[in-house]
């Protein structure tokens, strides 16, 4: 089962930088905020399609839970927007390991201090190295894109 989500969670990365590229592209067509409105409002739709007809019961409503649990959405169109922006100046690789990077770093300290209702996990150097490696990998893409 584990194996399984890992490949789920790749290709939810997949999805992810041909989104970027895709809505780089879009960005420099029609604007940054018209590109982000484009998603968010197709995205809408379908996820509430989604919701309307595959949605099990839940306890709580969306209007129920801790209102700090609804920022994640406001989070997601910064994401977008950053990315309609930042991959038609960077690059699709720069822009997706740069997120990333942001990613591996926010994601340690969340384990670490276990914020946001999360579970607890150990601070140690295996992780601290990965973070270490990816922002290596992050000049070294960065470094190649400018020397085209």
């Amino acid at each position: 089962m584990i194996v399984l989500m890992l490949c789920f969670a790749v290709l939810g990365g997949v999805a992810l930088a041909v989104q970027a590229s895709v809505n780089g592209k879009l960005g420099t067509q029609v604007g940054v905020f018209a590109g982000t409105f484009l998603n968010f409002g197709l995205g809408t739709i379908v996820t509430g399609l989604l919701v309307l007809f595959f949605e099990p019961k839940y306890d709580l409503t969306l209007l129920d839970v801790p209102k700090w649990q609804l920022t994640g959405a406001f989070l997601g169109m910064v994401y977008i927007a950053v990315m309609v922006l930042v991959v038609a100046k960077l690059g699709t690789a720069v822009a997706t390991v740069a997120v990333i990077f942001g990613q591996l770093s926010m994601s340690l300290l969340i384990d670490t201090f276990g914020w946001f209702h999360n579970p607890a996990i150990a601070f140690s150097l295996p992780r601290l190295l990965a973070v270490i490696c990816l922002g290596f990998a992050l000049y070294f893409i960065y470094a190649g894109n400018r020397k085209r």
